[in-house]
């Protein structure tokens, strides 16, 4: 009797995520807004310019809005985000991301309405500045915790990150953020210096996963894998806002104009990080 083989792959038992396009949409807004409640309060406590600090205040603000939309148009119904403030679980990277959320918007809201207000007496700048470290810390977290709830996941290139997506999504968001605050409020030292530190830390990155192998986008390989071949998204993203970015920033000391190439390959390449890495994980399935 003749004995047939097969070369094909047996069925992954991982079904791919399901996720729809408002869900990178959603890690980046978020992130790019909590890195500039950041930006805002640093602004604020150095005595920037005030058109940095607007500009901060206005972007933090707008991710604040923009962020639960997103967010409630993939659970389906406002009722399933209020759902998962029912309860605190600081295990579960999903609640810890909504009250992050919902902290960090309130407090977003109450510091532009004491910022517009104009408060005057030691009363008044304490509550504007509690409200401001408090979004700045939310902040953070927000920007942070969407790599953790991907490597929380059984995706195999997720888990495979777990310890780097939050640190890269946090890097890409700062670089984005300060690159958002320039085109908005002008170009300013301090913001300069920032983004091309993130875009420095960037371009470390992307230099360290060129050189090393299995790195990137690839997972471990087993029987129900898919071969080990790198996503190109993430890395695309990784060339735009790391040294793309680098290199127009370097150019920037010289030709202004570069620095708002610099500002766009920054804000283009946190975008598509997002979306990259989503399909990476559908991909490696």
């Amino acid at each position: 009797m003749a004995v047939e083989f097969s070369t094909d792959r047996p069925p992954s038992p991982l079904k791919p995520p399901v996720w729809t396009w408002e869900v990178p949409l959603y890690f980046f807004v978020g992130g790019v807004a909590g890195l500039s409640a950041v930006i805002a309060l640093a602004a604020s406590l150095t005595g920037e310019a005030a058109a940095t600090v607007a500009a901060a205040r206005g972007v933090a603000t707008a991710g604040a809005v923009v962020s639960p939309m997103l967010l409630i148009a993939d659970l389906g119904r406002p009722a399933r985000f209020l759902y998962m403030l029912r309860v605190f679980k600081w295990t579960s990277a999903m609640s810890v991301g909504a009250w992050t959320l919902a902290v960090f918007s309130g407090a977003t809201f109450v510091a532009l309405g004491l910022w517009w207000l104009a408060p005057d007496g030691p009363a008044w700048r304490a509550a504007l500045a509690a409200a401001d470290l408090t979004a700045a810390g939310a902040g953070l977290v927000l920007a942070t915790y969407t790599g953790v709830l991907l490597g929380a996941t059984v995706i195999p290139v997720w888990a495979a990150h777990h310890r780097m997506l939050p640190f890269e999504f946090g890097i890409s968001s700062l670089g984005a953020a300060a690159s958002l605050v320039e085109l908005l409020g002008g170009f300013t030292v301090p913001l300069n210096r920032v983004a091309m530190a993130a875009a420095a830390i960037e371009t470390a990155l992307w230099v360290y996963r060129a050189r090393k192998p299995g790195s990137g986008t690839q997972g471990p390989r087993t029987a129900n894998h898919a071969p080990r071949t790198a996503h190109r998204a993430p890395r695309t993203a990784g060339l735009l806002s790391g040294p793309t970015a680098l290199i127009l920033r370097l150019a920037g000391l010289a030709f202004l104009p570069a620095r708002a190439g610099a500002a766009a390959a920054a804000i283009a390449g946190s975008l598509l990080l997002r979306y990259g890495w989503l399909a990476a994980g559908r991909a490696k399935v």
